[in-house]
């Protein structure tokens, strides 16, 4: 037997700000970058009650910590669960197991955090958000830590929601953050766009997105969500967070070939991986439209779950769960 620590939600939603989420992904797409392994989403659709589970790992060994995640989403319960089993990378012996329903935000914002810092403009002063939800939340929290960013300016299709958006920010970020009526008043002069939705359209308009811009797109994790425009993957230096999900379940790249834009297998400039350890240059003008598409990985779940359980070893918090390796439950002995 060995002993694993269990972590609830609670547990560790105060152990990290933003700021901590950042370097600890930063680091792990770096570590990809130069060959540790991740791989996409596997992910099973059930019909009856409709439903989805998700599962993603990725291994990086300089971490000493490998895992991902696993998580249901409808069913019965019409909601969604998400378990973070984590490893030792050098024993292979369970480390944790982490409820990673509060880390969730965090982790996906610090991907795309990562990614406006190699992609956009280091002059980047202006910022439009397309969406209100909590990724929209953990976007900006994590964003606003890698370029100082002079205005924000939110949209959401309902009023109340972005307004309140806007409101919360404003209090909370030394920017003057905004609510406004339609994603073309967001993307007007802004340097950085981010979209987190769950559209299956497009919502925002290639000719609204100005030379120049960086655009993080999060929700095109399934063949069927597609929030940018076909024209706008084209056009862009085009950065998945890994190569081999573009041509799985990326919507708007999909779409992009489908519409004859983008040759089928080609349009990826690099993976995120890749740019952050220097093998691949990103941006390599003030003119060039950049975009970073985000669907989820084991990679920033692994990094972001490893910080988490060494503080939370540190601060003596969770409780230790048994677990049998193989040789004993298969054996008896």
């Amino acid at each position: 037997m060995t002993d694993a620590l269990f972590l609830s939600s609670a547990e560790i939603d105060d152990l990290a700000e933003p700021t901590d989420y950042v370097a600890a992904v930063r680091d792990a797409y770096r570590q990809v970058g130069e060959g540790a392994p991740a791989e996409p989403r596997t992910k099973l659709v059930n019909r009856d009650p409709p439903g989805m589970f998700t599962t993603y790992a990725a291994v990086l060994p300089e971490m000493g910590a490998m895992g991902g995640y696993a998580y249901s989403a409808g069913f019965g319960a019409e909601d969604a669960w998400f378990m973070t089993p984590l490893f030792d990378a050098e024993s292979g012996a369970p480390l944790a197991l982490l409820d990673g329903a509060s880390m969730n935000p965090f982790k996906t914002g610090a991907a795309g955090a990562v990614a406006v810092d190699a992609l956009a403009r280091e002059d980047a002063t202006e910022l439009a958000v397309i969406g209100s939800g909590a990724q929209a939340r953990g976007q900006l929290s994590a964003t606003a830590t890698v370029r100082e960013f002079e205005a924000v300016r939110v949209f959401s299709p309902t009023p109340e929601n972005r307004e309140s958006f806007a409101a919360n920010f404003d209090d909370r970020l030394d920017t003057d953050v905004s609510a406004v009526e339609s994603a073309a008043d967001a993307l007007d002069g802004a340097d950085v766009a981010v979209t987190a939705t769950t559209a299956s359209d497009p919502v925002i308009a290639d000719a609204d997105v100005e030379p120049g811009t960086h655009v993080t797109a999060m929700g095109q994790y399934d063949p069927e969500k597609n929030e940018l425009p076909p024209e706008l993957v084209a056009r862009a230096t085009y950065v998945p967070d890994l190569r081999a999900r573009a041509t799985q379940d990326a919507g708007s790249y999909l779409a992009a070939v489908d519409a004859g834009l983008v040759e089928e297998g080609k349009g990826v400039a690099a993976e995120l991986g890749e740019v952050v350890a220097g093998d691949h240059p990103g941006r390599t003008s003030g003119e060039e439209v950049t975009v970073f598409d985000s669907g989820g990985t084991g990679v920033e779940t692994v990094a972001a779950a490893h910080m988490l359980y060494e503080r939370a070893s540190k601060a003596d918090r969770g409780r230790t769960i048994d677990f049998a390796p193989a040789s004993e439950a298969l054996t008896g002995e």
